[in-house]
């Protein structure tokens, strides 16, 4: 089994087409268990008191919350193994990288629409939900 750092806490838009392909894609592809999900509609977001007024994705990496592309970069990079490479694009200004994601996510809905109703983890999933 791969060792991983500690467990990063990825919230989402959970009423977001594209944001719930996102956690899709990072389930699919997290068998250790290195990533927990939160959407940002649901018990554990309203718990945190600072969370950035941000409706797509944050990480919490246990000592920061990450925002726009280094959340992103972060949450694929835990993966592990060849989704380290990742974190070559933090060579790319944050600036950058930044102008790239909020274009993304300010078109997100009309690209992949919205949901009535957050995402839902199969039983084999619970695990990586919090509330």
């Amino acid at each position: 089994m791969a060792t991983h750092a500690p467990t990063l806490l990825v919230f989402f838009d959970g009423a977001c087409g594209l944001c719930n392909g996102f956690v899709d894609f990072l389930v699919a592809r997290d068998p250790e268990g290195a990533l927990r999900f939160a959407s940002l509609q649901g018990q554990t977001a309203a718990s945190y008191p600072t969370l950035p007024a941000v409706d797509s994705v944050i990480v919490d990496d246990g000592t920061r919350l990450l925002v726009r592309s280094d959340a992103a970069i972060a949450a694929i990079a835990q993966l592990g193994g060849a989704w380290s490479a990742v974190r070559v694009l933090q060579v790319v200004p944050r600036a950058i990288r930044d102008a790239v994601y909020d274009f993304i996510a300010r078109n997100r809905h009309r690209w992949s629409g919205r949901r009535s109703s957050c995402r839902v983890p199969s039983e084999h999933e619970r695990s990586w939900f919090l509330p």
